[in-house]
Protein backbone atom coordinates (compact mmCIF):
# COMPACT_ATOMS: atom_id res chain seq x y z
CA UNK A 1 0.00 0.00 0.00
CA UNK A 2 1.16 3.20 -0.82
CA UNK A 3 2.49 5.57 2.04
CA UNK A 4 0.04 8.48 2.80
CA UNK A 5 3.31 11.03 2.47
CA UNK A 6 4.22 9.65 -1.16
CA UNK A 7 0.71 9.82 -2.18
CA UNK A 8 0.09 13.61 -1.32
CA UNK A 9 3.74 14.50 -3.49
CA UNK A 10 3.27 17.10 -5.45
CA UNK A 11 3.32 16.89 -8.72
CA UNK A 12 3.53 20.18 -10.32
CA UNK A 13 5.44 23.05 -9.21
CA UNK A 14 2.59 24.92 -8.61
CA UNK A 15 1.15 22.32 -6.11
CA UNK A 16 4.06 22.60 -3.64
CA UNK A 17 3.66 24.14 -0.13
CA UNK A 18 6.68 25.55 0.93
CA UNK A 19 10.34 27.01 -0.24
CA UNK A 20 8.71 30.14 -1.39
CA UNK A 21 12.31 31.46 -2.05
CA UNK A 22 12.98 29.11 -4.41
CA UNK A 23 9.47 28.37 -6.31
CA UNK A 24 7.70 31.20 -6.20
CA UNK A 25 7.29 33.93 -9.08
CA UNK A 26 11.05 34.86 -10.95
CA UNK A 27 12.52 32.51 -7.87
CA UNK A 28 15.73 30.78 -9.02
CA UNK A 29 14.32 27.13 -9.46
CA UNK A 30 11.06 28.12 -10.59
CA UNK A 31 12.59 30.00 -13.52
CA UNK A 32 14.98 27.22 -14.05
CA UNK A 33 12.44 24.78 -14.89
CA UNK A 34 9.91 27.11 -16.51
CA UNK A 35 12.58 27.99 -19.14
CA UNK A 36 13.74 24.17 -19.23
CA UNK A 37 17.29 25.08 -18.16
CA UNK A 38 19.48 22.65 -17.62
CA UNK A 39 22.47 22.58 -14.87
CA UNK A 40 23.14 20.21 -12.07
CA UNK A 41 22.89 21.63 -8.30
CA UNK A 42 22.29 20.41 -4.59
CA UNK A 43 19.37 20.90 -2.73
CA UNK A 44 20.51 21.02 0.81
CA UNK A 45 17.68 20.95 3.64
CA UNK A 46 16.50 19.43 6.58
CA UNK A 47 14.33 15.81 6.13
CA UNK A 48 10.34 16.05 4.82
CA UNK A 49 11.50 19.37 3.52
CA UNK A 50 10.35 18.54 -0.22
CA UNK A 51 14.06 17.46 -1.93
CA UNK A 52 13.03 14.47 -3.47
CA UNK A 53 9.89 16.38 -4.90
CA UNK A 54 12.11 19.38 -6.40
CA UNK A 55 13.95 16.93 -8.03
CA UNK A 56 11.28 14.89 -9.71
CA UNK A 57 9.18 17.89 -10.52
CA UNK A 58 12.35 19.34 -12.38
CA UNK A 59 13.09 16.17 -14.02
CA UNK A 60 9.37 15.97 -15.81
CA UNK A 61 9.71 19.20 -17.10
CA UNK A 62 13.47 18.75 -18.56
CA UNK A 63 11.26 15.73 -20.28
CA UNK A 64 14.63 13.89 -19.48
CA UNK A 65 14.83 10.33 -17.83
CA UNK A 66 15.00 10.37 -14.29
CA UNK A 67 17.12 7.61 -12.22
CA UNK A 68 16.87 7.86 -9.11
CA UNK A 69 19.72 6.43 -6.60
CA UNK A 70 20.30 6.07 -2.91
CA UNK A 71 24.14 6.81 -1.89
CA UNK A 72 23.86 5.04 1.53
CA UNK A 73 22.96 1.65 -0.83
CA UNK A 74 24.55 2.25 -4.31
CA UNK A 75 28.00 2.77 -5.42
CA UNK A 76 30.15 3.16 -8.87
CA UNK A 77 28.57 0.05 -10.05
CA UNK A 78 24.94 1.28 -10.24
CA UNK A 79 26.26 4.62 -11.99
CA UNK A 80 27.92 2.71 -14.90
CA UNK A 81 24.48 0.86 -15.63
CA UNK A 82 22.83 4.61 -15.48
CA UNK A 83 25.59 5.84 -18.18
CA UNK A 84 25.52 2.96 -20.09
CA UNK A 85 21.47 3.13 -20.36
CA UNK A 86 20.23 4.16 -24.05
CA UNK A 87 17.86 6.81 -23.11
CA UNK A 88 17.06 7.52 -26.91
CA UNK A 89 18.61 10.84 -27.39
CA UNK A 90 16.61 11.72 -23.74
CA UNK A 91 18.57 13.89 -21.34
CA UNK A 92 19.53 11.76 -18.09
CA UNK A 93 18.94 13.01 -14.50
CA UNK A 94 20.43 11.82 -11.66
CA UNK A 95 18.81 12.38 -8.27
CA UNK A 96 21.47 11.11 -5.57
CA UNK A 97 19.61 10.84 -2.59
CA UNK A 98 21.92 11.31 0.65
CA UNK A 99 24.55 12.20 -1.68
CA UNK A 100 27.13 13.39 1.28
CA UNK A 101 27.26 9.65 1.89
CA UNK A 102 29.46 8.82 -1.33
CA UNK A 103 33.26 8.65 -0.45
CA UNK A 104 35.83 10.82 -2.13
CA UNK A 105 36.41 7.78 -5.09
CA UNK A 106 32.47 7.65 -5.73
CA UNK A 107 32.50 11.41 -6.11
CA UNK A 108 35.37 11.37 -8.40
CA UNK A 109 34.10 8.66 -10.72
CA UNK A 110 30.90 11.22 -10.75
CA UNK A 111 32.57 14.36 -11.99
CA UNK A 112 33.59 13.52 -15.80
CA UNK A 113 29.86 12.75 -16.25
CA UNK A 114 28.53 15.61 -14.87
CA UNK A 115 31.23 17.83 -15.92
CA UNK A 116 30.27 17.05 -19.82
CA UNK A 117 26.77 17.33 -19.32
CA UNK A 118 26.47 13.58 -20.29
CA UNK A 119 24.71 13.65 -16.51
CA UNK A 120 22.99 16.23 -14.53
CA UNK A 121 23.24 15.48 -11.08
CA UNK A 122 20.91 16.54 -8.59
CA UNK A 123 22.30 15.90 -4.89
CA UNK A 124 20.21 15.44 -1.63
CA UNK A 125 21.62 16.42 1.30
CA UNK A 126 21.21 17.06 4.96
CA UNK A 127 24.64 17.57 5.81
CA UNK A 128 26.80 20.95 4.63
CA UNK A 129 27.94 20.01 1.20
CA UNK A 130 31.00 22.36 1.78
CA UNK A 131 32.15 19.75 4.12
CA UNK A 132 30.40 16.42 2.57
CA UNK A 133 30.96 16.78 -1.27
CA UNK A 134 34.37 17.47 -2.76
CA UNK A 135 35.22 20.38 -4.22
CA UNK A 136 35.92 19.96 -7.95
CA UNK A 137 32.19 17.96 -7.94
CA UNK A 138 30.82 20.90 -5.74
CA UNK A 139 32.23 23.88 -8.57
CA UNK A 140 29.94 21.94 -10.98
CA UNK A 141 26.81 22.18 -9.17
CA UNK A 142 24.74 25.31 -7.79
CA UNK A 143 24.00 24.92 -4.05
CA UNK A 144 20.01 25.59 -3.28
CA UNK A 145 19.23 25.70 0.25
CA UNK A 146 15.65 24.30 1.61
CA UNK A 147 14.29 25.56 4.55
CA UNK A 148 12.19 23.64 7.47
CA UNK A 149 8.54 23.50 6.20
CA UNK A 150 6.70 26.41 7.87
CA UNK A 151 4.01 25.84 10.52
CA UNK A 152 1.66 27.89 8.07
CA UNK A 153 2.89 25.39 5.33
CA UNK A 154 2.53 22.41 7.17
CA UNK A 155 -1.08 23.12 8.40
CA UNK A 156 -1.96 23.50 4.39
CA UNK A 157 -0.39 20.27 3.60
CA UNK A 158 -2.42 18.61 6.52
CA UNK A 159 -4.89 20.19 5.62
CA UNK A 160 -5.22 18.42 2.35
CA UNK A 161 -5.34 15.06 3.80
CA UNK A 162 -8.93 15.49 4.95
CA UNK A 163 -8.31 13.97 8.05
CA UNK A 164 -10.60 16.05 11.10
CA UNK A 165 -8.50 17.27 13.59
CA UNK A 166 -9.04 19.63 16.49
CA UNK A 167 -6.52 22.65 17.53
CA UNK A 168 -5.12 20.62 20.07
CA UNK A 169 -4.26 17.89 17.94
CA UNK A 170 -3.23 20.22 15.21
CA UNK A 171 -1.08 22.29 17.71
CA UNK A 172 0.51 18.54 18.75
CA UNK A 173 1.62 17.50 14.92
CA UNK A 174 2.76 20.88 14.03
CA UNK A 175 5.25 20.43 16.99
CA UNK A 176 6.50 17.13 16.98
CA UNK A 177 6.73 17.36 13.10
CA UNK A 178 9.23 20.49 13.63
CA UNK A 179 9.17 21.47 9.60
CA UNK A 180 8.81 17.82 8.20
CA UNK A 181 5.88 16.88 6.43
CA UNK A 182 6.89 13.82 5.70
CA UNK A 183 7.05 13.30 9.25
CA UNK A 184 3.49 14.58 10.09
CA UNK A 185 1.79 12.78 7.43
CA UNK A 186 3.47 10.25 8.56
CA UNK A 187 2.38 9.91 12.13
CA UNK A 188 -1.13 11.14 10.95
CA UNK A 189 -1.15 7.90 9.25
CA UNK A 190 -0.56 5.49 11.64
CA UNK A 191 -3.03 6.98 14.05
CA UNK A 192 -5.93 6.77 11.54
CA UNK A 193 -4.55 3.11 11.31
CA UNK A 194 -4.35 2.72 14.92
CA UNK A 195 -7.08 4.26 16.06
CA UNK A 196 -9.20 5.92 13.33
CA UNK A 197 -9.57 9.24 15.69
CA UNK A 198 -6.70 11.56 15.23
CA UNK A 199 -6.57 13.62 18.91
CA UNK A 200 -3.34 14.71 20.86
CA UNK A 201 -4.07 11.49 22.89
CA UNK A 202 -4.27 9.18 20.16
CA UNK A 203 -1.16 11.05 18.72
CA UNK A 204 0.89 10.48 21.61
CA UNK A 205 0.08 6.85 22.14
CA UNK A 206 1.04 6.09 18.53
CA UNK A 207 4.29 8.29 18.74
CA UNK A 208 5.34 6.32 22.16
CA UNK A 209 4.53 3.21 20.46
CA UNK A 210 6.64 4.17 17.72
CA UNK A 211 9.13 5.28 19.90
CA UNK A 212 9.65 1.54 21.32
CA UNK A 213 10.40 -0.10 18.32
CA UNK A 214 13.32 2.62 17.65
CA UNK A 215 14.88 1.99 21.10
CA UNK A 216 14.71 -2.07 20.05
CA UNK A 217 16.54 -1.34 16.70
CA UNK A 218 19.07 0.92 18.72
CA UNK A 219 18.70 4.19 17.18
CA UNK A 220 19.26 6.05 20.67
CA UNK A 221 21.51 8.38 18.35
CA UNK A 222 22.46 11.20 20.80
CA UNK A 223 22.60 9.26 24.20
CA UNK A 224 24.66 6.76 22.00
CA UNK A 225 26.89 9.46 20.49
CA UNK A 226 27.37 11.57 23.99
CA UNK A 227 28.44 8.08 25.53
CA UNK A 228 31.41 7.65 23.25
CA UNK A 229 32.65 10.91 23.37
CA UNK A 230 32.44 10.64 27.39
CA UNK A 231 33.95 7.68 27.13
CA UNK A 232 36.86 8.70 25.07
CA UNK A 233 37.23 11.85 27.77
CA UNK A 234 37.25 9.32 30.46
CA UNK A 235 40.23 7.28 28.92
CA UNK A 236 38.07 4.24 29.10
CA UNK A 237 38.89 2.31 25.85
CA UNK A 238 36.66 -0.55 26.46
CA UNK A 239 33.58 1.72 26.36
CA UNK A 240 34.56 3.28 23.45
CA UNK A 241 35.01 0.10 21.43
CA UNK A 242 31.33 -0.75 22.51
CA UNK A 243 29.69 2.39 21.90
CA UNK A 244 31.13 2.78 18.49
CA UNK A 245 30.63 -0.55 17.52
CA UNK A 246 26.86 0.24 18.10
CA UNK A 247 27.04 3.46 16.23
CA UNK A 248 28.31 1.78 13.34
CA UNK A 249 25.57 -0.70 13.68
CA UNK A 250 22.98 1.55 13.21
CA UNK A 251 24.37 2.76 9.98
CA UNK A 252 25.57 6.28 10.81
CA UNK A 253 27.80 8.15 8.44
CA UNK A 254 31.42 7.26 9.18
CA UNK A 255 31.99 10.59 8.93
CA UNK A 256 29.97 12.11 11.07
CA UNK A 257 32.14 10.08 13.85
CA UNK A 258 35.20 11.10 12.31
CA UNK A 259 34.11 14.63 12.91
CA UNK A 260 33.42 14.26 16.13
CA UNK A 261 36.81 12.93 16.57
CA UNK A 262 38.80 15.52 14.76
CA UNK A 263 36.70 17.68 17.09
CA UNK A 264 37.45 15.93 20.13
CA UNK A 265 41.07 16.02 19.47
CA UNK A 266 41.54 19.50 19.56
CA UNK A 267 38.82 19.94 22.40
CA UNK A 268 39.77 17.63 24.92
CA UNK A 269 43.35 16.25 24.25
CA UNK A 270 44.77 19.63 22.95
CA UNK A 271 48.19 20.88 23.60
CA UNK A 272 48.61 17.26 25.84
CA UNK A 273 49.15 15.11 22.65
CA UNK A 274 48.94 17.30 19.35
CA UNK A 275 49.63 14.75 17.42
CA UNK A 276 45.87 13.53 18.15
CA UNK A 277 44.37 16.04 15.90
CA UNK A 278 47.32 14.94 13.03
CA UNK A 279 45.86 11.04 13.40
CA UNK A 280 41.71 12.24 13.48
CA UNK A 281 42.20 13.92 10.66
CA UNK A 282 43.59 10.79 8.97
CA UNK A 283 40.93 8.56 10.16
CA UNK A 284 38.09 11.16 8.60
CA UNK A 285 40.09 11.11 5.44
CA UNK A 286 40.51 7.34 5.56
CA UNK A 287 36.60 7.21 6.38
CA UNK A 288 36.33 9.67 2.92
CA UNK A 289 38.47 7.35 0.68
CA UNK A 290 37.44 3.86 1.89
CA UNK A 291 33.88 3.77 3.12
CA UNK A 292 31.96 0.98 5.18
CA UNK A 293 32.65 -1.73 6.09
CA UNK A 294 36.18 -0.99 5.95
CA UNK A 295 36.52 2.68 7.42
CA UNK A 296 34.94 1.02 10.43
CA UNK A 297 38.56 -0.20 11.50
CA UNK A 298 39.99 3.28 10.71
CA UNK A 299 37.19 4.13 12.67
CA UNK A 300 38.18 2.06 16.07
CA UNK A 301 41.75 2.75 15.61
CA UNK A 302 41.80 6.45 16.18
CA UNK A 303 38.89 6.13 18.81
CA UNK A 304 41.74 3.57 20.92
CA UNK A 305 44.33 5.95 20.48
CA UNK A 306 42.15 9.07 21.44
CA UNK A 307 40.85 7.41 24.52
CA UNK A 308 44.53 6.92 25.58
CA UNK A 309 46.36 10.14 24.80
CA UNK A 310 46.83 12.23 27.64
CA UNK A 311 43.95 15.16 28.38
CA UNK A 312 44.75 19.19 27.94
CA UNK A 313 41.33 21.56 28.10
CA UNK A 314 43.35 24.46 28.46
CA UNK A 315 43.88 25.57 24.59
CA UNK A 316 39.88 24.67 24.55
CA UNK A 317 39.15 26.89 27.45
CA UNK A 318 41.58 29.38 27.07
CA UNK A 319 39.10 30.54 23.46
CA UNK A 320 36.07 30.22 25.80
CA UNK A 321 37.43 32.48 28.54
CA UNK A 322 38.54 35.38 25.31
CA UNK A 323 35.24 34.76 23.93
CA UNK A 324 33.48 36.21 26.46
CA UNK A 325 35.64 39.03 26.73
CA UNK A 326 35.63 39.85 23.22
CA UNK A 327 31.68 39.18 23.70
CA UNK A 328 31.29 41.77 26.51
CA UNK A 329 34.13 44.16 25.46
CA UNK A 330 33.79 44.07 22.11
CA UNK A 331 36.57 45.79 19.29
CA UNK A 332 38.94 46.58 21.80
CA UNK A 333 41.36 49.02 20.62
CA UNK A 334 44.92 47.26 19.46
CA UNK A 335 48.35 48.45 21.28
CA UNK A 336 49.87 50.75 18.74
CA UNK A 337 53.17 48.77 18.64
CA UNK A 338 51.81 45.75 17.25
CA UNK A 339 50.03 48.02 14.41
CA UNK A 340 50.74 47.05 11.05
CA UNK A 341 52.09 50.91 10.08
CA UNK A 342 51.09 50.32 6.27
CA UNK A 343 51.32 53.81 4.99
CA UNK A 344 53.01 57.50 6.03
CA UNK A 345 49.91 58.36 7.78
CA UNK A 346 50.10 55.18 10.11
CA UNK A 347 53.82 56.12 10.75
CA UNK A 348 53.21 59.43 11.93
CA UNK A 349 50.23 57.74 14.27
CA UNK A 350 53.27 55.99 15.72
CA UNK A 351 51.63 52.38 14.39
CA UNK A 352 54.61 49.80 15.10
CA UNK A 353 56.65 52.30 16.94
CA UNK A 354 58.41 50.68 20.67
CA UNK A 355 57.55 47.14 18.33
CA UNK A 356 60.38 44.23 19.98
CA UNK A 357 60.81 40.58 17.88
CA UNK A 358 60.92 39.15 21.41
CA UNK A 359 58.77 41.70 23.66
CA UNK A 360 57.86 40.38 27.23
CA UNK A 361 55.46 42.84 27.76
CA UNK A 362 51.39 41.68 26.97
CA UNK A 363 50.29 42.43 23.67
CA UNK A 364 46.69 42.37 25.00
CA UNK A 365 44.42 45.68 24.60
CA UNK A 366 45.03 47.81 27.92
CA UNK A 367 41.81 46.74 29.11
CA UNK A 368 42.54 43.18 29.48
CA UNK A 369 46.71 43.76 30.52
CA UNK A 370 46.16 41.39 33.18
CA UNK A 371 43.98 38.82 31.25
CA UNK A 372 44.84 35.24 31.98
CA UNK A 373 43.46 32.74 29.79
CA UNK A 374 45.30 29.68 29.97
CA UNK A 375 45.20 28.89 33.51
CA UNK A 376 45.44 25.41 35.34
CA UNK A 377 42.00 23.63 35.69
CA UNK A 378 40.70 21.11 37.97
CA UNK A 379 39.50 18.07 36.49
CA UNK A 380 36.13 18.52 37.39
CA UNK A 381 35.73 21.29 34.57
CA UNK A 382 34.84 18.17 32.32
CA UNK A 383 31.99 17.22 34.13
CA UNK A 384 28.56 18.02 32.14
CA UNK A 385 30.52 19.71 29.32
Amino acid sequence: MEPLASKMRPKTLDDVVGQEHLVGKGKPLRVAIEKKHKFSFILWGPPGSGKTTLARIYAKALEAVLFELSAVSSGKSDLRKIIDTDTNGKDKVLFLDEIHRFNKGQQDFLLPFVESGELTLIGATTENPSFEITSPLLSRCRVLVLKPISEEALRRIVTQVKIPLDEEAFSWLLNYANGDARKALGILESVQTLYGKVTAKTLSETLESLSLRYDKKGEEHYDTISAFIKSMRASQPNAVTYYLARIIASGEDPLFIARRMVIFASEDIGLAQPTALVVANAVFRACETIGYPECAINLVHGAVYLANAKKDRSAYNALKMAEKDVHTYGNLPIPNKIRNPVTNLMKDLQYGKGYKLYDTKSYLPKKLQKSKYFLKKPKDDLENT
